[in-house]
């Protein structure tokens, strides 16, 4: 309890508020039958409670993922998210993205295990045209596996916007007139994977995962999609969570006054690292991106 009074009191108010706003609102469910299925795992992963949430499992042998029925060319992309307990080290859940082929586009949210006691680490990361290597990593201001935690993506012709609980953690623009890379072209499809990657994932590698602790467990629910449907004749934009109240300001979305403040808090209280200060990474400079506005 000391250690969560001290966290509270580090929060900025406009936080506190969105964390009690979670905790009184009863989450409207997207269905995981109708708009997605199971694309690996051999029974590991299961669609739940009619639809309404999905479990992915690890186990020595093999993880599991889903993807969505269909492709989308940008859109708003919501799920919510409870991680695995406990000693996750050398796990990785994820929540992405991608088209296919050598040249694909993706966009990442991955959450690294680590020991017991120890904070997740949340990886992003933008591909564009099969190049990567835009990596930022965060920590959470909460626990992220002792409730779920909405994590969305909002992807437009302009930006990325990156999210958790409806807080920015991270924008990507569309620097493409001075030649990088965006996403622009290619429909992608939404997936979710649990899969072990303990050559890398917690503390670069030093702590591998602990197969005494399997299976491992990972719930989603809450699955929201408001894009545009690759598959559509006429090319409008479908709500896939078949909410009819939807809409798509997702379409302009940027961030305002207050987004960019809690963008700025975001950065300075729990980001741990950016590609765009790694200087050693990049000794011939910084890539064109890091020099123009995060924000």
């Amino acid at each position: 309890m000391k250690r969560m009074a001290h966290f509270s009191e580090s929060l900025p108010n406009f936080v506190l508020i969105v964390l009690l706003c979670s905790m009184m609102i009863e989450p409207s469910f997207g269905n995981f039958t109708k708009y997605a299925e199971i694309n690996w795992g051999d029974g590991r992963g299961k669609i739940i409670e009619a639809g309404r949430g999905l479990t992915l499992s690890l186990d020595n042998s093999s993880g599991s993922g889903f993807q969505s029925k269909n492709d989308f060319l940008f859109g708003r992309f919501d799920i919510q998210l409870k991680l695995i307990p406990n000693n996750s080290a050398g796990t990785v859940t994820t929540f992405f993205l991608a088209s296919q082929g050598s040249a694909h586009d993706e966009i990442d949210f991955e959450f690294l295990g680590n020991s017991s006691g120890e904070p997740y680490t949340v990886h992003t990361n933008v591909y564009a045209q099969g190049k990567g290597d835009r990596e930022q990593q965060f920590k959470l201001w909460f626990d992220p596996v002792a409730a779920f935690h909405t994590y969305s993506i909002v992807w437009n012709s302009q930006r990325i916007i990156f999210l958790v609980d409806n807080i920015p953690i991270r924008v990507f623009n569309n620097n493409g007139a001075f030649g990088v890379p965006f996403p622009t072209s290619q429909p992608m499809r939404v997936y979710g994977s649990l899969w072990n990657a303990d050559d890398w994932a917690t503390q670069g590698g030093r702590v591998k995962t602990d197969w005494t602790q399997a299976p491992f467990m990972a719930n989603y629910r809450n699955f929201k999609i408001n894009a545009c449907a690759s598959t559509s004749s006429n090319g409008t934009c479908e709500s896939g969570s078949g909410d009819p109240f939807s809409n798509q300001g997702w379409q302009t979305q940027e961030l305002d006054a207050n987004g960019r403040n809690r963008l700025r808090w975001v950065h300075q209280k729990y980001m741990i690292y950016n590609y765009c200060t790694d200087f050693v990474r990049f000794p011939q400079g910084i890539p064109a991106e890091c020099k123009r506005s995060r924000f």
